[in-house]
């Protein structure tokens, strides 16, 4: 017959020495991780993590290295560990002519950072005091010397409108260039209503309506412009295209209206 196998019996140790060994414990850690945070804060102030360089990734047309410099390592505040990420950005974000930055840390001592332009389309605004709108409709300041572009279209609107003007703008004006026509600025009013200026000062009222509605109504023009303005010289003067069926157009010292079009407007 098989003995059972004794279990040694631990007597519980007393409630003030378990407090007493997990308060231990406790202080133990709290000692570790103060001495690993103070271990950690001295290293970070060593010179070697001292900022010292700013890498570029991407070419850019309107800044270069000293100029990046110049606006943005006035701003910068702390080491590589201390370096607010984000107000770094915004810092470079803030230089003429950048539209978006990307900034990450590259250890020990460097930024690298990967910018985005902005790329002038148009002007904004009136043309005594025009801003500039980049290709995704964005408004934005520069010094006006600095746009080399001089012949880009003027555009003009409600504010926060900027991104549909254009809009309105690569709609109609591919369609007036096959015809030999610019458009030289165009303006939405506050009613809604578009209005074109040419090269030359030939003023087109194209009514009101989204940039595809001015976009049927200009593709209606150029069909027959070219056959109609060909017997006077080509002197246009202005279009009307807010009839249904037609438009009608003034030339120098002629006045018509295209055949089937009626009198109501939009």
């Amino acid at each position: 017959m098989s003995r059972a196998k004794r279990i040694p019996f631990i007597k519980a140790l007393p409630l003030d020495v378990r407090l007493m060994n997990n308060t231990a414990a406790a202080f133990l850690l709290l000692f570790g991780a103060l001495s690993l945070t103070a271990v950690a804060g001295w290293l970070a102030k060593q010179p070697v993590f001292s900022l010292k360089a700013i890498h570029v990734e991407n070419e850019l047309a309107h800044n270069n290295a000293a100029t990046l410099r110049a606006n943005v390592a006035p701003k910068l505040a702390g080491n590589f560990f201390t370096l607010d990420l984000a107000r770094t950005r915004s810092a470079f974000e803030n230089v003429p002519w950048v539209r978006y930055a990307v900034v990450r840390r590259e250890f020990p001592d460097s930024l690298r950072v990967e910018l985005q332009e902005h790329q002038a389309v148009a002007f904004w605004g009136p043309a005594s005091d025009a801003q500039l709108v980049n290709s995704f409709g964005e408004v934005f300041e520069v010094n006006q010397g600095d746009v080399e572009a001089e012949d880009l279209p003027l555009l003009n609107g409600p504010k926060g409108q900027s991104a549909l003007v254009l809009q309105g703008y690569r709609a109609v004006a591919p369609m007036l260039e096959k015809v030999d026509i610019k458009l030289t600025e165009l303006e939405l009013t506050h009613r809604g209503s578009w209005r074109a200026l040419l090269e030359g000062g030939a003023v087109i009222e194209m009514g009101l309506g989204s940039p595809a509605e001015i976009q049927v109504r200009v593709q209606r023009f150029v069909a027959t412009v070219a056959q109609t303005s060909s017997k006077f010289g080509r002197n246009l003067e202005s279009a009307d295209l807010r009839y249904s069926n037609g438009y009608a157009i003034k030339l120098r010292g002629v006045t018509t209206v295209a055949a089937g079009s009626k009198q109501n407007k939009k």
